[in-house]
């Protein structure tokens, strides 16, 4: 195969491959498992929330319970002192009033620890949820790239084939030739090589001047567009 050849050969693989690339875009199951991750980043989000606030919860009800023991041990340590064989009245009577204080925080704590812990017991149920949620998740994307495997395995077969063609093409070529190939492709969106029909070119369609035409009769097999600058090969050559 002529080098001509295998770059117009070239085009026309990589242009069906775009089309099968569409294809294989535009199949329901790629817009499920687009959902799917989205849906998925939504819950991290929301796991991670709910984790930092559930540990928070856990660290207050510690902070609670420790409190509480300190506070009884200290009311311990009072009605040890009330029952001292040298306490007076007035030493009972201060005692007493921080018995009622003491009595007072530790109920302002329990009233708190009870909170917290109802708090905790939403925060885990919220949590285990969450998880559920994301297996689930899990589960449906697994379903939905089977789906897409069974039912693109002809479209992939085929362009396993063609980028099989493609490196033949490629070989074909030499390195110059590929990488201004290369940058007309994504120029233009494709449409990097036109052929010469008789003095217009197929894409841009713009007639050359009898000056122009000749020089590119005899130019190289490969050359380049005057007015487009695409890759052009000549009608003459091409047939």
């Amino acid at each position: 195969m002529n080098d001509y050849e295998a770059l117009l050969r070239l085009q026309d693989i990589d242009l069906e491959l775009m089309r099968l690339s569409k294809t294989l875009k535009a199949m329901p199951q790629q817009r499920k498992i687009a959902a799917i991750d989205a849906a998925k980043r939504k819950v991290a989000g929301e796991l991670t929330k709910i984790v930092g606030q559930r540990k928070d919860t856990e660290m207050e009800i510690a902070d609670c319970e420790q409190e509480h023991e300190h506070l009884m041990q200290k009311a311990d340590e009072v009605k040890a002192a009330a029952q001292a064989p040298d306490a007076d009245y007035r030493q009972a009577s201060n005692i007493e009033a921080q018995l009622t204080h003491l009595a007072k925080k530790m109920e302002k704590i329990e009233y708190e620890h009870g909170q917290k812990v109802e708090s905790l017991k939403r925060l885990g149920k919220a949590e285990s949820n969450a998880r559920d949620l994301d297996a689930k998740l899990d589960e449906e994307r697994a379903a939905q790239e089977e789906a897409f495997k069974r039912d693109t395995a002809d479209l992939m077969a085929r362009a396993r084939a063609l980028d099989g063609e493609r490196k033949q093409m490629l070989a074909a070529l030499d390195e110059d030739t590929i990488k201004r190939y290369d940058a007309a492709f994504k120029r233009f969106g494709g449409l990097a090589v036109e052929r010469l029909q008789g003095n217009v070119p197929s894409i841009c369609r713009v007639k050359l001047q009898p000056s122009l035409f000749n020089d590119l009769k005899k130019a190289d097999a490969i050359t380049e567009c005057p007015y487009c600058h695409r890759l052009l090969v000549t009608q003459e050559v091409a047939d």
